[in-house]
């Protein structure tokens, strides 16, 4: 998850910790007034149709000043299983009328922002944690409750909701009313908050759900199967560029290395051909052993354009990794040069369910993924590390295809004519149009 291209400000977060979205509908989400035994009743029935937590926190925080309830700051904090975010939040005050949605990387466990704060209580221990911060004691036990208590908040409370996996979740309310939070609104707002974590949840699941789909299947394959495409045959023919790659002699790589060893150099490689395929829209579906088997669907023109950009900057990072490796790979003597082959090519597949009744693949199957496989094979032999076959080239643009030399004409096993294979030339130099001589 990426932080989004916008600027936090009124906010700020610390390190390892991101903003992922904003809303600042304010007041206007919710209606002018009602009474608590509305909050009540969207609670139970409206809001059930919700997709977006942060907007359905939102608008249920507007509608409880709506009806009353003097709450002037709240945070929402959940974990999530997720290979590197820990939890999520969501940030909201009436003052500044913005929710922010945010993701809470491994390292901000460690932060002063997070043990110095009641949430430490809330989330590790389970405690429930009521601060009087018109009292001098209490509104300097935590950083945060000088700040808040310097902002005119009066009362700060704290309180954990279910179990999520070894953290609790938690949310917390701040109110400015003087005297602190009425006590006459305290048990309707328990009842509420208790109705409301109900909706957390069922987010929260469906949250891991697209989590787990999305780091194992991919998004796009992910979304699809829990949209419902479950049962096997389920998909569609699609026209695609397919992208493969692996490492060369790999065999020998793992003959030197032992298991962790290898294991971080796979890593390592497989993180920088995912950023490349990712950062130009590709999607991908599986890593074999050492190979990376991945579409792009973007469209002709910009679906190939996109997979040659990709390996292009797949081979840079790897040329990168040569020259300055990571500090927790094993000796660079066992395996340097990392060496690899990428091979590209374009046709009609099918992109869906494929496998036993019980155990299915959300993957790509016919002749366009067997013969990129088959295209990525001749680069040992023609000493290229780039590969491209003739359909790829055609929809290129011009400046693209001027910059590739025509390696020769190769039969690809189970294809009946020989296929025109590119590659970009070794010296830069720019020559005629491929697709035209």
């Amino acid at each position: 998850m990426k932080a989004l291209p916008i600027d936090p400000a009124p906010r700020s977060y610390p390190e390892h910790v991101l903003l992922c979205d904003r809303s600042q509908r304010g007041a206007a989400c919710a209606p002018a007034q009602q009474t608590t035994d509305e909050v009540r009743q969207w609670l139970l029935h409206e809001a059930i149709h919700a997709d977006n937590l942060m907007l359905l926190y939102e608008e249920y925080l507007w509608r409880c000043r709506a009806a009353g309830l003097p709450i002037d700051r709240s945070s929402l904090h959940v974990g999530t299983l997720h290979p590197q975010m820990v939890g999520l939040a969501w940030n909201w005050k009436a003052d500044d009328a913005v929710c922010d949605e945010v993701a809470a990387f491994a390292g901000a466990l460690s932060q002063d922002a997070f043990t110095k704060n009641p949430l430490y209580k809330v989330l590790v221990d389970g405690e429930t944690v009521p601060l009087n911060l018109e009292n001098r004691e209490e509104a300097d036990a935590y950083p945060l409750m000088q700040e808040l208590a310097a902002e005119g908040y009066t009362a700060y409370t704290a309180f954990p909701l279910s179990s999520s996996g070894k953290r609790f979740n938690g949310i917390t309310f701040a109110t400015k009313h003087p005297g602190g939070y009425p006590e006459d609104k305290v048990a309707v707002s328990l009842e509420l908050v208790n109705l409301f974590a109900l909706h957390i949840e069922k987010h929260i699941v469906q949250r891991i759900a697209r989590n787990v789909a999305d780091t194992y299947l991919g998004p796009l394959a992910g979304r699809r199967v829990l949209e419902g495409e479950i049962r096997r045959g389920d998909g569609e023919a699609i026209n695609a560029i397919v992208f493969v790659a692996d490492i060369r002699d790999f065999t020998g790589l793992a003959d030197r290395l032992s298991g962790p060893e290898l294991t971080a150099v796979l890593n390592a490689y497989f993180e920088r051909l995912s950023s490349a395929i990712e950062n130009h829209g590709g999607e991908i579906l599986k890593f074999i052993g050492d190979g990376v088997l991945a579409v792009f669907q973007q469209g002709e023109a910009a679906a190939s354009q996109a997979a040659l950009a990709a390996a292009e900057d797949a081979l840079q990072a790897i040329d990168d990794l040569n020259r300055a490796p990571d500090g927790d790979l094993p000796d660079p003597r066992a395996w340097q040069p990392l060496k690899i082959g990428i091979g590209l090519h374009k046709g009609d597949v099918f992109f869906g369910n494929v496998g036993g009744a019980d155990r299915l693949d959300f993957t790509v199957i016919g002749r366009a993924v067997n013969e990129a496989a088959r295209v990525e094979t001749l680069c040992k032999t023609l000493s290229r590390n780039l590969l491209l076959a003739d359909p790829v080239v055609q929809d290129l643009p011009e400046t693209d295809r001027e910059r590739l030399e025509l390696m020769g004409h190769y039969d690809l096993r189970g294809v009946a004519q020989p296929v025109a294979i590119y590659s970009p030339r070794a010296d830069g130099a720019v020559l005629p149009n491929p697709a035209e001589t």
